[in-house]
């Protein structure tokens, strides 16, 4: 979020996408993918921090989180003191992380894909910090195989939108991800309802050759 965000955007939106975040079908889905994170971790997009409560502490040993909108930071800050996990959060977009290139063992990427400005930028750049042999976990949700589905999805989207901190719901996640140089392993379908909002993708990506 802008210097220049609403009142909503600043007292409401970060409460909201913790609990809509947090809700039950999402939270299995981070179980599937977070406790495999090891050694050098970065989370794009770490929001509130709802990822921490399932990392396995005994395998990381560094863990960054960077989202542009500090008004998360506060949600994520207390997650991590209560959890007794450190975490250094930065204020940083995903498309652009100054680091140098092979920095991570681990980078995570969570319901993010959805709302970066230029998602192909930013999974590049998570390519990038990767060492060789390094592992993205993901769960994400976007386009629908369906075309029922994905016609709701275009219809909703404009909506959806401008309540939702620019969330998109026909991101394609897996050509995205092949686009950008990952070779995926991922399992996909419909996680919730309504099924416009809840067709997710979950799994891990390495480099490809």
């Amino acid at each position: 979020m802008s210097p220049t965000s609403s009142w909503y955007d600043r007292h409401v939106l970060p409460y909201l996408l913790d609990f809509a975040c947090g809700l039950s079908p999402i939270a299995r889905q981070r179980r599937k993918v977070i406790p495999q994170a090891a050694g050098r971790v970065l989370e794009i997009g770490i929001g509130t921090g709802l990822n921490l409560a399932f990392y396995d502490r005994a395998k990381v040993e560094r863990l960054v989180g960077i989202d542009p909108a500090t008004e998360m930071h506060a949600l994520a800050r207390k997650r991590s003191q209560r959890l007794g996990l450190p975490v250094e959060l930065l204020q940083l977009s995903a498309e652009e992380v100054p680091v140098e290139s092979g920095s991570f063992d681990t980078v995570i990427c969570t319901y993010t894909l959805c709302s970066v400005s230029s998602p192909d930028q930013a999974l590049r750049e998570m390519r990038r910090v990767l060492r060789p042999g390094g592992k993205l976990l993901f769960a994400e949700h976007g386009l629908a195989p369906d075309a029922p589905v994905a016609k709701w999805q275009a219809r909703l989207e404009p909506y959806w939108s401008r309540i939702a901190g620019g969330c998109h719901l026909t991101r394609d996640v897996p050509r995205l991800l092949a686009e950008a140089g990952f070779s995926a392993d991922m399992e996909a379908g419909y996680v919730a309802w309504p099924r416009s909002l809840a067709y997710n993708f979950v799994g891990t990506a390495t480099a490809a050759p």
